[in-house]
Order: C-alpha cells, then structure tokens, then sequence
C-alpha cells in the first residue's frame, strides 16, 4: 500500500509541473485501465481504458468509451487524439469503428478471441471510440423516453458534454491536436460535434480540446444530392431498370418535400426487388447468408439504408460483447442493462427525431474557419455512394488546388483525389461503404495523409 501511495505521489508530482494533477482523474485513469481482453494477444504493447462518462446528469445519460493508445514505441504521448464515432443513426462504434474497421482488434467466428488487424489506426493515433447517443451499445440512459426522443441535436450536446467531462478525466490529452472523424450517418454527428467545438473555442486562447479538423467517408451529407446521386449511382451500376431510375428522379425529389411519398416509398421498392440478393454496401461482394432487403430496414430519410456491412461479423461481435467476462474486462453493462449489446439500436434507428437535410452550412463554417477537412468515399458502396458526396462537394462551389487524379500504392492505383481550397475529396477503390473494413491498406495510407496533411501519394 505504501509502494502505491508514493507512485501516486509521484505521478502527481510529474503531472504538477504540467498543471494538470487532479487526484481524482488520476484514480478514474486506474479504474478505467483494461488490464487484458478475453482472447486478446499476448504482448500488444499499448495501453487501454475504458468505462462510462455522465453525458447528462439529470436524465442519467452516460456514454461508453474505449480509449486504445499507440503503441509505446511509437510515442503515444506525442501522438494525436482521434475520436471514432459510427453512424445508424444508432450503430455501435466499438462494433463498427473498433471491431470492424480501424481497431487494434479484429474478432474470429469463434466469438472468442481476438486477432491483431496490422493496419490498425492507432500506430499513427491515440483512437477514442464512443457509443452515441445513450441507447447505442453500452451507452445508457436512466430515462426511457429517450430511446424514443435521440436525433442529431441531442447526440450532438451529449457528446460535446462529454468530451469536455473526458477531458477532464484524462488531462494528459487537454491541448493534444485533437481530430473528429467517422462514416456513413457520423456525416452528421462529426459535423455537427465538430462545430459545437469551434463555437465553444472561440474566445479561449489556448482550449482544452484543441480542435484541428475532422475526416468523414461515405457520409450522408445533403438529402437532395444524397438521393440524386444515389439513383444515378445504381442505375449507372447496373443495378436498376431505365424506368426504375426515371420513376424515383420523379417521385422521390426532395429538394421541396419534408417526408418521403408513398409513390417515393413504392418505386424504392421496386429498385430493392431490382437489386437482388446483394450486399449493398459492398455491391461486388458476396453477402454473408441472405442480403437483408433494403425496405427491411428504414431508417429516416436513407430507406434503403442497410446499417451494417456484414451479417457476419456483426454475428461475431455480439457473441463477443456479451460475454460477461468481457463486459467485466471492459468496465461496461455496471447497471445491468434489461437487453443484451447489440451493434445497433432498433429502436433509436427507427424513433430517430431530428435531421437536418443538409451539412452543406456546417462545412462552409469551418471550411471558413481554415480546419482541416477530408472526405472520402469507397467506390463499391450503393447506400451512400461517391457519385452522392461528389454532388454534395460540388454543391459547395470551392476553388480546385490539384485537379482530379490517381493515387498509388505499391504502383497500383489505390484510388482517386482531389484538392480543394479547404476540403480534400478522396476514393477508394474497390472499398464499400466501411472502407477500411474491406480496404484497410489503403485507408491507413489516407489517415495517414490526413494526419501529415499531405496529398495521397502519385
């Protein structure tokens, strides 16, 4: 006991001369320290912590984080901070962002154990991934009406609040270059949370969370050129009939409309009959059992929104997650939630209240602000395709630095970009709608683009 109240003093004493020891964040780190994984690597050489912070304190509204530092060698402590969020709306982050696609960890079929993914993003960033909003994942609320009342305001004001209670509990990462970034429905929270936090800024001189810019894939952006872009991705593709496409550029135009016409709703149908047994976030590979139809899963204005890659991984994961020995691992489920993890919230995704039809004014804000800002989009994805995020770019009217042209690995072409004056467009080839699930390589060489602010290599 002794030996561990003088490494406290000491640590204390470190952080002192940085003005940042707070004994009680110091003992929330402790707590939060996930000492080892069930069927997790030997060896793996970087720190974690995970557990709850109050999002709202009246409503009881905690969220669930997972902190995965770099790996000692590669320096954590000089290594930016990035926060992961996954979309759904009411999708899981640690089943999406850290399980699937940019995690150190990758799951087997067993459900069991763990592998290393080698293209993991946190060799280049200390990553944060967060189940938002409360209702998501382990994610929790003491008030039930709000599983019913979540919308993209909400989630924005919860995150941000917790955030800034995160920050407090991990003082080392206040003023660290601090990134946003996520996919598909995430179009909406990283924007929308990234300008909570400029705003909050202005006026501090030197802010806790030192915002730089935030990177988005596959991300619904504008409902109008969302769907015009859509359409015209499918059908181009192959994937619909001349008067399925003309029939939903008629009746499903929501450049005036609020909600979708009935009309709209029945010639989606039919482009889902069209469609077939696919997968269509990843229209080239083959599904994993039967393709859920796209009118199975309606979620706000994006019907044939499927809002998950593979059936089967999201198998793996929810055997995973809900072991008990893991949720204990991993400081998660401590109320005992009365439902088992699931990688998304039905209920959330389908009561979703509030979204705004365009994040078109957000980026002219912070694009206006001089923050860093990268989208990209895999080329195989039906749901929110690149022909939709080039509407959406071009519908910003910016000046082009670097005209459109190849990127390169190895000598292959690993895609497409272009530079604008505040915004850098880039693609994947061959990626579906959770690029580095189904590209990791080269979304590691694009995060590690973004972060050196460097063009994609020629």
């Amino acid at each position: 006991m002794g030996y561990q109240n003088s490494l406290f003093a000491s640590v204390c004493i470190l952080l002192l001369s940085f003005g940042a020891c707070f004994a009680s964040s110091i003992q929330d780190q402790v707590r939060d320290r996930i000492t080892q994984l069930p069927g997790q690597p030997a060896n793996v050489g970087f720190r974690q912590y995970s557990g709850y912070v109050t999002a709202n304190k009246q409503a009881g509204r905690a969220l669930f984080y997972w902190l995965v530092e770099s790996p000692a060698q590669r320096g954590p402590e000089s290594r930016p901070l990035v926060l992961w969020l996954t979309g759904g709306p009411g999708c899981s982050s640690v089943a999406y962002g850290a399980a699937e696609e940019i995690g150190p960890f990758h799951i087997r079929p067993d459900g069991k154990t763990l592998y290393l993914n080698p293209y993991a993003w946190n060799n280049l960033a200390n990553l944060l991934f967060l189940e938002s909003p409360a209702g998501v994942g382990f994610s929790y609320t003491n008030t039930s009406s709000d599983l019913y009342t979540a919308g993209d305001q909400r989630t924005a004001e919860d995150a941000y609040t917790f955030l800034v209670n995160w920050f407090e509990r991990f003082p080392q990462y206040k003023h660290r270059d601090f990134y946003i970034a996520g996919d598909s429905y995430a179009g909406h929270y990283v924007p929308q949370l990234s300008q909570l936090v400029y705003e909050r800024n202005k006026g501090i001189k030197n802010p806790d969370i030192n915002f730089k810019g935030f990177l988005v894939g596959n991300a619904v952006t504008d409902d109008y050129y969302d769907f015009i872009g859509t359409f015209e991705y499918w059908w181009t593709h192959g994937l619909i009939s001349d008067s399925t496409y003309r029939a939903l550029r008629v009746k499903c135009h929501l450049e005036f409309a609020q909600h979708l016409s009935l009309a709209c709703t029945e010639a989606l149908e039919l482009a889902d009959s069209e469609f077939g047994n696919i997968d269509p976030t990843s229209i080239f590979t083959r599904p994993c059992g039967s393709a859920a139809a796209l009118k199975g899963n309606l979620s706000g204005h994006y019907p044939w929104k499927s809002r998950a890659y593979d059936p089967c991984a999201e198998r793996y994961s929810e055997k995973y997650f809900n072991h008990p020995e893991v949720q204990k691992a991993l400081h998660a489920n401590v109320t005992g939630l009365s439902y088992p993890w699931k990688t998304c919230s039905d209920i959330i995704g389908n009561n979703w209240s509030d979204s705004p039809r365009s994040m078109l004014p957000i980026y002219q804000e912070l694009i206006a602000a001089g923050l860093k800002i990268w989208v990209y989009s895999g080329d195989t994805d039906a749901v929110v395709p690149v022909t939709a995020t080039r509407y959406s770019i071009d519908a910003l009217k910016l000046p082009t630095i670097a005209n459109w042209s190849p990127w390169y690995d190895s000598g292959k072409v690993g895609g497409r970009s272009q530079i604008y004056k505040g915004l850098t467009l880039v693609t994947i080839t061959g990626a579906g709608h959770l690029v580095p699930l189904l590209r990791p390589r080269e979304a590691f060489i694009l995060f590690k683009s973004f972060l050196e602010n460097k063009p994609m290599p020629s």
